[in-house]
């Protein structure tokens, strides 16, 4: 009950406006969903998409479309969820718009975790989404370790997590080179992208996405009651290290799961939080599912863009994220700056 009027107390008036962008979202995200399925190198249909749903087989639109586009769009729809989810919860978490699982280390120990598996004990792979979120809690720790003084400073937290993304990257470096033998299945996997998702893929990071769509129901209120500060939210019944403690897991494993899929792919948790804050505000009721939302579309955006603007030649969504997120970095440092 405590929590519930928290959230009504710093809920903005404009509810309507918000569940409106959330709908007209849904909607994006279904057209979007669909278009990018038929767009490619070779020519389909919505019909030849219609007919894959109702089993029509034995023809060169259904292998294209069940086996290569479906769970392509799928899998990234479903990596854009869980980055945007996870990112938000950090930024919630740590107060700082610049916490991104990328920025600050967790998606590079979750990497280095899933790249172990996949080089060294190519029989377990099935494991890869634990591992990595094993990895993920690994460098979190570390990092709440380096940047804790009498609370998380968000300074030191990004220098931490530069620090962090540096050691553990320098991990992945030792590796490619004691078993170059080995790599070459991994190269595409650390350039981060979709090429290659099968329904494999798909089962395997589905299950996470749904705990990361249930938690969002939990971690709303919860993060509201944070944002009024610690002793506010004490003093209304909130055990607050605990409840940092679940949410930067629920973060971490989100960003594991991600990873194990699409390999490392940057900046998806801090451009779409950020972004749907404006529109939305900060009451993570709304923040939450609207960044789950969206975080869903661009990466479907940016898979397609990326498979298809320099056909044949495929870019990796990693390198053309990088390309809109970093100077979207830049400018929310340079902002942040200027108000000090």
């Amino acid at each position: 009950m405590a929590i519930t009027s928290i959230s009504e107390k710093i809920r903005d008036p404009r509810s309507k406006k918000r569940n409106l962008v959330m709908f007209l979202g849904l909607i994006l995200l279904v057209a979007v969903l669909f278009i990018s399925m038929i767009i490619g190198t070779a020519n389909t249909s919505f019909s030849d998409l219609y007919n894959v749903f109702i089993g029509v087989q034995n023809t060169e639109s259904y292998r294209i479309l069940y086996h290569i586009r479906i769970p392509r769009v799928l899998t990234a729809m479903f990596a854009g969820i869980n980055l945007a989810i996870a990112g938000c919860i950090l930024q919630g978490v740590l107060k700082n718009p610049l916490a991104d699982p990328g920025i600050i280390g967790v998606s590079a120990g979750a990497g280095l975790a899933a790249m172990v598996v996949m080089i060294v004990l190519p029989e377990y792979t099935n494991m890869v989404p634990i591992v990595a979120f094993v990895g993920a809690m690994v460098a979190t720790l570390i990092l709440f370790a380096l940047a804790w003084e009498e609370g998380i400073q968000p300074l030191k937290l990004i220098l931490a997590g530069v620090a962090v993304s540096a050691f553990f990257a320098g991990g992945m470096t030792c590796l490619m080179v004691f078993f170059s033998d080995k790599i070459q299945g991994t190269v595409n996997w650390m350039a981060g992208g979709f090429s290659g998702a099968s329904w494999k893929h798909v089962t395997m990071i589905l299950p996470y996405t749904i705990i990361g769509l249930v938690g969002v129901s939990i971690s709303s209120k919860l993060l509201n009651a944070l944002q009024l500060g610690d002793d506010v939210a004490k003093s209304l019944g909130t055990r607050v290290e605990a409840t940092r403690f679940f949410l930067v897991t629920l973060a971490a494993l989100l960003a594991a799961s991600a990873v194990s899929v699409a390999g490392m792919l940057t900046f998806v948790g801090l451009i779409v939080p950020h972004m749907m804050r404006l529109v939305v505000g900060s009451d993570f009721n709304y923040l939450l599912p609207s960044s789950a939302i969206f975080g869903g579309i661009l990466l479907i955006v940016a898979d397609t863009v990326a498979r298809t603007a320099f056909s044949p030649i495929e870019v990796p969504v990693g390198v053309f994220m990088s390309f809109i997120g970093a100077p979207f970095f830049l400018y929310l440092l340079k902002r942040g700056m200027q108000k000090r």
